[in-house]
């Protein structure tokens, strides 16, 4: 920005305050650490600051994207600089610290467990540091810094163990944890589904209460998140359904796909007394089948998965409406206003609508499809990871994954849809989602490295004719809508164009428009007017 730019955004920001003025004392609005939306807000201990800020503050105004706008007094504190020197610095006196006075103990298997958990963290420390932001910068983009660092030493971790034999890639593991690297024992986790159990007198339905534990809240926090991260309700509910599709077509290869809530075979409630009214002094004893896929669909679908889905919209909506107005924390003079502004800090800085238009082009359409297809396959490799690693379900690392995943995958579908939504300004795949891609794929191909066998177990045959057929769906539907669809626009349009064009010509012709005559007309035209003045 020159130099008369700036000064006549600063008299436009000046302007904007005086008529703001009016509307709300400016002590009210920085009571609450927030400011009336188009107004920025000025204490009374800054109005002497005023002439020097207007410039800065008109500036501070961005537009971030699709429905919002940022404002943001431009406060920059101890708390938001890059402290590089401070880090290397500390990390310079850990390092001597550890060389001149620290006897090194004579533990080989121990030097080198410490000497790899310290070459992780002078990385992780210089990354947080000097590595590129991402587009999220709330609460700290120190944060996500960090969580861009964890990528890289996850996947090296992860091409590490492809690169071992089975044996000792399982072996590895103790070095994690002693209590690895031992068979998993076997589970029988679809054999007792009784909904109502009569040999159990003091709580006869205590298997569905097993099951609601834990499985309604990791359900629906779960997709809660998710929503969060993929911000589009149609692209939810297809991952939802289709993981359960896969859930059905899979148990034959892992026990773990075959817990009864979503089991696709039978739950057999035996010896259910089913009493009528006392006035009738009835009791009846019957046995009957309920088919697990309406309870699926029931309590997995709609009520766990729905459910997360549904609120996860409700904040995306609150999100998208509420007003991003920032002011520094000092500038704020009420510890309600201070406490608010601290809350504040762990949502977003602003807000970008996803529309993902997958019809639009065949690119989005197929971007679409692969990141459908990621987002399943880093869902299979959760189950198959920990069976083929010989991980327990309530192992630790397990919830380090799933933390992990939660805190990259905002970030890398993010920069997938400002690559996808604006090529020309994105040229390249944003540094989180490249990593992430790396990571599914690499997972993968351990799980099929460690136990293909379990991968190669022949699929039922009538599954496998519902995948062909969904497949052949939309192979079909994608060559229609893209291919055959605009080539018999283009056909029709240009038909059309072909039959107006005589018409129109013939009806020029035909009023004698004297508007659009032709370029001999003109020129005869000329040359009698020229003949009448030299007569």
């Amino acid at each position: 920005m020159t130099k008369p730019e700036s000064r006549k955004s600063g008299v436009a920001a000046m302007s904007s305050t005086s008529k703001c003025a009016t509307s709300a004392p400016a002590t009210a609005q920085v009571n609450d650490g927030a400011v009336e939306p188009g107004c920025p807000d000025h204490s009374a201990h800054i109005k002497a600051n005023v002439m020097k800020q207007t410039s800065r503050e008109s500036m501070n105004w961005r537009n971030c994207g699709v429905d919002c706008e940022v404002y943001d007094d431009g406060t920059n504190t101890f708390f938001w600089r890059a402290h590089t020197v401070t880090v290397l610095f500390i990390l310079t006196c850990a390092l001597v610290y550890v060389t001149l006075l620290e006897e090194t103990p004579q533990d080989t298997a121990y030097n080198t467990k410490r000497g790899i958990v310290a070459s992780i963290l002078v990385f992780l420390c210089f990354g947080v540091t000097q590595a590129k932001d991402g587009p999220f910068t709330r609460p700290h983009p120190a944060y996500w810094r960090f969580w861009l660092c964890v990528s890289v030493v996850y996947e090296l971790f992860l091409i590490f163990i492809l690169f071992q034999t089975v044996h000792d890639g399982r072996q590895f593991m103790k070095y994690i944890d002693p209590k690895l690297g031992v068979p998993l024992p076997e589970r029988d986790y679809g054999g007792n589904c009784l909904m109502y159990d009569p040999g159990n007198t003091t709580d006869p339905f205590h298997n569905i209460w097993d099951k609601i534990d834990g499985f309604v809240p990791a359900h629906f926090l779960g997709w809660y998140i998710k929503t969060l991260v993929i911000r589009d309700w149609w692209m939810c509910m297809i991952i939802s359904v289709m993981f359960e599709f896969l859930e059905y077509s899979l148990e034959h290869q892992l026990p773990n796909f075959s817990e009864c809530w979503w089991d696709h075979a039978s739950i057999n409630i035996t010896a259910l007394p089913l009493c009528i009214p006392k006035s009738l002094q009835v009791c009846l004893s019957m046995e009957f089948t309920v088919n697990t896929l309406e309870v699926t669909w029931i309590m997995d679908v709609l009520v766990c998965n729905g459910l997360g889905i549904y609120c996860g919209m409700k904040t995306l909506g609150w999100l998208s409406m509420k007003p991003y107005q920032w002011q520094g924390l000092w500038n704020i003079p009420t510890y309600k206003g201070k406490i608010k502004r601290i809350a504040f800090q762990f949502t977003p800085y602003s807000w970008v609508k996803f529309e993902w238009k997958p019809a639009s082009n065949l690119r989005r359409w197929l971007a679409v499809l692969g990141i459908i297809f990621m987002f399943l396959l880093a869902e299979l490799n959760t189950f198959y990871l920990k069976f083929v690693l010989w991980m327990p379900p309530e192992h630790y690392l397990v919830l380090l994954r799933l933390v992990f995943f939660v805190n990259v995958g905002g970030v890398a579908m993010r920069e997938i849809y400002d690559f996808m939504d604006d090529p020309k300004f994105h040229r390249k795949l944003g540094q989180q989602a490249w990593l992430v891609a790396a990571i599914t794929v690499t997972e993968f191909l351990i799980v099929v490295k460690y136990d293909p066998n379990t991968i190669m177990l022949p699929i039922p045959f009538f599954i496998t004719q519902c995948w062909f057929l969904g497949i052949l769906l939309i192979f079909t539907w994608t060559l229609w809508r893209f291919f055959f669809r605009d080539i018999t626009l283009r056909y029709k349009e240009t038909r059309r164009r072909k039959q107006e064009s005589p018409s129109d010509r013939d009806r020029s012709l035909g009023n004698g428009n004297p508007s659009t005559p032709s370029g001999r007309s003109k020129l005869n035209g000329s040359s009698e007017m020229v003949r009448q003045r030299k007569s």
